[in-house]
């Protein structure tokens, strides 16, 4: 699992040679698809470049949407 939706993220690499993302951007997770093996993210920048981890692909989680505990 990389994530979950609404989770930030910030771009480690890519393997992709054309898109004008670098290391440090920062996106949204908007899903995962687990047939396809890609991670869908809405970049800060307006790109929606999605990752492939199998590729070599890397982002590293900054923030998480995970639901709050109850302590009562």
């Amino acid at each position: 699992m990389y994530g979950r939706h609404g989770d930030r993220v910030t771009l480690v690499r890519t393997s992709d040679p054309y898109t004008e993302l670098r290391p440090g951007a920062t996106g949204t997770i908007r899903r995962w698809d687990a047939r396809h093996r890609q991670l869908h993210i809405d970049w800060d920048c307006g790109s929606t470049l999605s990752m492939l981890p199998d590729e070599g692909d890397e982002v590293r989680l900054i923030t998480s949407q995970k639901n709050p505990t109850s302590t009562s």
